[in-house]
């Protein structure tokens, strides 16, 4: 039997809509999600991620964008893929981001524990370039 997820989440002083339409952007991962790497590229109507952390990988969003879902799924080079189940949610000051951390199978606890630490700081730049009065839009 494999070990239950963890779920990471911060509370972030902005509209659900606002963050939801920021953290949904692909353009705008390299400035909150360390794991996807320095940039990202379309090809084809496909999000690249040259050269990360885990080599060239593709992240496809879900399609259906009601109640701020922003699953994802990541394919790496090598034909592994993630999904990650991520929410924006209404929270009575503002809006609460919760990703589902995926162990995976046969991990020991300290890398799990690794994966929660980075996902949890990936979201908390998230929250921190949302909570300004204009965040920067996508780098150009």
């Amino acid at each position: 039997m494999s070990a239950a997820s963890s779920w990471v989440s911060v509370v972030v002083g902005a509209a659900p809509e606002r963050v939801h339409a920021f953290a949904r952007d692909p353009r705008n991962l390299p400035r909150w999600a360390a794991g996807v790497g320095a940039r990202i590229e379309e090809r084809d109507g496909r999000w690249i991620v040259p050269g990360g952390p885990l080599g060239e990988i593709e992240i496809r969003f879900a399609a259906d964008e009601a109640w701020g879902v922003l699953d994802h799924e990541v394919l790496t080079a090598d034909g592994r893929r993630f999904h990650n189940p991520v929410r924006v949610v209404e929270h009575p000051d503002g809006a609460e981001v919760v990703f589902g951390v995926r162990r995976t199978p046969g991990a020991p606890d300290a890398d799990h524990a690794a994966d929660v630490a980075a996902v949890l700081a990936d979201l908390e730049r998230l929250r921190d370039l949302l909570e300004v009065s204009d965040p920067p839009g996508p780098p150009a």
